[in-house]
C-alpha cells in the first residue's frame, strides 16, 4: 500500500476555511498533510486517523519576522508547516484544543486577515484589470484580423475570471462584514 499521495485541488483566495476543512478532512481518514505547492498538488503522507485542525494565517508581514512570527503560535501549541502564496499553514491535535481555539480568536483579528488579503492580492489584481486587460481587450475588439479574434477571446476570458475573483472576493467580504454585525 502507498505511504503517500498527491491530490490536485484549487482553492480561490477567499476559501481558507474550505481548504483548511479539506486538510482536516484527509487528516481524520489517515492522510497527513505535507505540503502544497504552486500547482495546486497536495502532498500526503499515511499515518493514523486523527482529528487535527488546520488553519491559515495570510500576513506576509509576518514573515519579514518569521522566527518570531511561527514561534509565537508554536507558544500556542501550532505546529508550523510551511508558506504557500503568502498563507502560513498551521496544525494542532483537536485534543490539545482549548475549546473552539483558532488562529483568529475574534473577529476584529479575522477582518484584519481579510483587509491582509485584500492589499496583498486584491490590489494587484485590480492593477492588471484596469491597466493590462481592459485596454487590451478594448484594442482588439476593434482588430478584425484572426490574431485579433485570438486575442480578443484570449482578453474576453482573462476578463470573465478576474470579474469572477472580484466577485466572489466581493460577496465573501460582504457576507463576512454582514456577520460582525448581527
Amino acid at each position: 500500500m502507498k505511504n503517500t499521495k498527491t491530490e490536485v485541488r484549487f482553492f480561490t483566495i477567499t476559501e481558507w476555511e474550505k481548504e483548511q476543512d479539506y486538510l482536516r478532512q484527509q487528516h481524520q481518514k489517515g492522510w497527513k498533510f505535507v505540503r502544497v505547492n504552486f500547482i495546486g498538488l497536495y502532498h500526503f503522507e499515511k499515518c493514523e486517523p486523527e482529528d487535527v485542525i488546520y488553519q491559515l494565517d495570510y500576513n506576509p508581514e509576518g514573515l519579514e519576522h518569521k522566527e518570531e512570527y511561527v514561534q509565537m503560535f508554536r507558544d500556542c501549541g501550532w505546529e508550523y508547516l510551511q508558506d504557500y502564496v503568502g498563507y502560513s499553514y498551521f496544525r494542532k491535535a483537536a485534543a490539545l484544543m482549548d475549546g473552539e481555539e483558532e488562529i483568529f480568536c475574534d473577529d476584529a483579528s479575522r477582518a484584519d486577515m481579510m483587509r491582509r488579503v485584500f492589499k496583498g492580492r486584491m490590489i494587484p489584481l485590480f492593477i492588471v484589470f484596469f491597466l493590462l486587460i481592459l485596454p487590451n481587450l478594448y484594442t482588439q475588439f476593434q482588430n478584425d484580423s484572426l490574431e485579433g479574434r485570438i486575442l480578443s477571446a484570449l482578453f474576453l476570458l482573462l476578463f470573465v475570471i478576474y470579474l469572477s475573483i472580484f466577485v466572489c472576493f466581493a460577496l465573501r467580504f460582504r457576507r463576512f462584514y454582514k456577520s460582525l454585525h448581527e
